[in-house]
C-alpha cells in the first residue's frame, strides 16, 4: 500500500516493490494512473503472499476496506 502526496492511499500488487514504486515515482507511462496525479508515493504497508492469485485476493480485499481500518493496519505495521 502507497501513501501519495495528497495523503491517499493505493493498493496493488506486484512481484518487485522497489522497482514498482520507482516506477510510480517516475515520469514514465509505467507508473498507475491514479499515482501519476499525486507523486511521490511512498510505501507504507506490505504483504507477502505465496502465489500471484493470492496476491489478487489479498488486494481485492484491502481495496475494499475502508480508509479507517487501512490506516490501522499501516499504524499496526510502523509500531512493530
Amino acid at each position: 500500500m502507497l501513501q501519495c502526496a495528497d495523503d491517499t492511499l493505493y493498493t496493488g500488487i506486484t512481484t518487485d516493490v522497489n522497482r514498482r514504486i520507482k516506477e510510480h515515482n517516475s515520469d514514465n507511462k509505467k507508473g498507475a494512473r491514479y499515482t501519476r496525479v499525486r507523486r511521490p508515493v511512498c510505501l507504507v504497508y506490505l504483504e507477502d503472499c505465496d502465489n500471484r492469485s493470492h496476491a489478487s485476493s489479498r488486494e481485492y480485499h484491502l481495496k475494499k476496506l475502508p480508509r479507517t481500518e487501512k490506516l490501522k493496519l499501516v499504524s499496526q505495521t510502523t509500531k512493530a
